[in-house]
């Protein structure tokens, strides 16, 4: 399924600074970048950067001298996904995780997992099926949690979101991935575009990892599964940032869409209840 993306920033910079973003499409097994544009206006040398684990496409640039600088990124991506019946998953022993997946185990900086031991057991811990026990804990979020735009700053974290039950889909993610920690299910952070997605902008949610597979979850429900375009994973936020700005440097103004392609058709993607089946994009 492709998709057009595209993302509009400009910042004011007032001294010499630097600035690393994150706004890339990802080039993974299942998803193909066919063509992109970066633009810099002003003109700027840019060095691209990918992480040691190839989650992450880094744009780093430097600017020497005050202005005010548009950064645009379009691209046309081919995401393909698949879908999994995880109706007889059984819980993978800790023992027989990969070494690359261990580090999802355990409490970040924004989920801390180590703290909602006991709320994730007593709620969640009676459900055999690991597969079950994430959309249930997913559902618990969406029901409990109110989702408002513009309520958390930079500074909250799943604990926090759990106690005052209200925030953003940075949020819900943090708290999904903490309350699978919990529970002994390794989970990260996903952001990325997506589409149907009222106003338009980036889009967090994370992923569990179930049968080998790292599957797919959103516990705001405001987009459909199939329509996401991957930007970056990471334990949370803090490892997948859009924008880490060093010097004097404002954000100012930002423009974000995702469309499907012409001539292509789209089923929406939602899980229910009683569906056993996830969605991966690997």
């Amino acid at each position: 399924m492709k998709f057009d993306v595209f993302t509009q920033m400009e910042y004011v910079v007032r001294s010499p600074g630097t600035l690393i973003l994150n706004i890339h499409a990802l080039r993974t097994p299942h998803q193909t970048v066919l063509n992109e544009e970066f633009t810099v206006e002003p003109y700027l040398k840019v060095e691209e950067l990918i992480s040691a684990q190839g989650e992450n496409r880094l744009m780093r640039f430097e600017v020497a001298d005050p202005c005010t600088i548009k950064v645009t990124y379009k691209a046309l991506v081919d995401n393909n996904y698949q879908v999994t019946d995880y109706t007889q998953q059984q819980e993978t022993l800790v023992a027989q995780l990969d070494v690359t997946v261990l580090p999802y185990l355990n409490p970040s900086r924004y989920c801390q997992s180590d703290k909602l031991y006991r709320l994730a057991h007593n709620l969640f811990g009676h459900i055999n099926n690991p597969f079950e026990q994430v959309v249930t804990l997913t559902d618990w979020i969406h029901n409990n949690v109110q989702y408002l735009s513009g309520y958390s700053n930079a500074q909250t974290s799943a604990f926090d979101t759990v106690t005052e039950q209200i925030g953003v889909c940075r949020d819900f993610a943090h708290l999904g991935i903490a309350l699978c920690r919990a529970l002994t299910i390794p989970a990260r952070y996903f952001t990325g575009y997506a589409y149907h997605l009222k106003p338009a902008d980036f889009h967090a949610c994370f992923e569990a990892y179930l049968g080998g597979n790292w599957v797919l979850f959103d516990a705001t429900k405001l987009v459909p599964l199939n329509g996401l375009v991957k930007i970056a994973t990471g334990r949370d936020a803090a490892d997948t940032a859009i924008a880490n700005i060093f010097g004097d440097v404002t954000f100012t103004t930002m423009q974000v869409s995702c469309e499907l392609a012409e001539g292509e058709g789209f089923n929406p993607i939602y899980y229910q209840a009683s569906d056993y089946k996830g969605l991966s994009y690997l």
